[in-house]
């Protein structure tokens, strides 16, 4: 069940696909209303699945490496309220490439992408969610620096430890928000990025994903938690 009534809305960042594109379709089961961002105006899965929603899915576009489109969508929803707001973006190199073999240019695109643009994305819209409401990203349990016991996909990893550590930083700064704030990790999911043979389907994992910001609702503070809702240590 939803931890909230039925017409609540959430603001899933990045839901042209995989994951993201899972959680607007998991909300929608669930009775909510669901704004999704994509980068492209049509052809996504999201324009699709709008067109069987009756009316309780809008599409937004926005690129969340480009600050203007992030400020230009926050004057766009202006007035609104979510009772969740969660950024789901994410880019890797190759697992095998270690960092000294990663370009410059590629070590940039990563950090950009999944560490700077989301905590971008969350001080601009982060005032469009109430007091009761939830604010989530999606890290990954390779962003555990304490459970780095094999290395491998060193820049993704180092990017979503950046995100965690932003993360902190973030509720540090808002220490008597009563929201919740949650980084979750989705398992290892068969997506463009995870691969064919990934452990989870995106709908495995989502409806966990899901129920695990269910009953973390109401519970202030941040909580780095899996898919099942266990936590991860730092």
């Amino acid at each position: 069940m939803s931890h909230s009534p039925s017409g609540s809305t959430a603001l899933i960042i990045g839901a042209s696909r995989g994951l993201g594109f899972g959680m607007a379709v998991e909300y929608l089961k669930r009775g909510w209303r669901v704004v999704g961002t994509v980068r492209a105006n049509t052809g996504t899965q999201l324009h699709d699945l709008a067109e069987r929603a009756d009316g309780k899915l809008e599409i937004e576009t926005v690129d969340i490496v480009e600050p203007d489109q992030i400020m230009a969508l926050r004057e766009r929803l202006a007035g609104r309220s979510f009772e969740l707001l969660f950024v789901n973006a994410g880019v890797a190199n190759a697992p095998e490439a270690t960092v000294e073999a990663v370009s410059t240019e590629a070590f940039i695109r990563d950090m950009v992408t999944n560490a700077l643009s989301p905590m971008r994305v969350i001080g601009s819209l982060e005032g469009l969610v109430p007091p009761t409401g939830t604010i989530g990203v999606m890290s990954s349990g390779l962003g555990s620096v304490a459970d780095n016991d094999y290395g491998g996909m060193e820049v993704y990893r180092a990017s979503k430890a950046a995100l965690n550590t932003l993360m902190r930083s973030f509720a540090a700064r808002h220490a008597d928000d009563p929201r919740t704030l949650l980084l979750i990790a989705p398992g290892w999911v068969r997506t463009d990025m995870g691969g064919p043979n990934a452990d989870l389907s995106v709908e495995e994992s989502i409806a966990n994903v899901v129920d695990t910001i269910s009953r973390r609702s109401g519970k202030p503070g941040l909580h780095y938690l899996d898919y099942r809702g266990h936590a991860i240590r730092w």
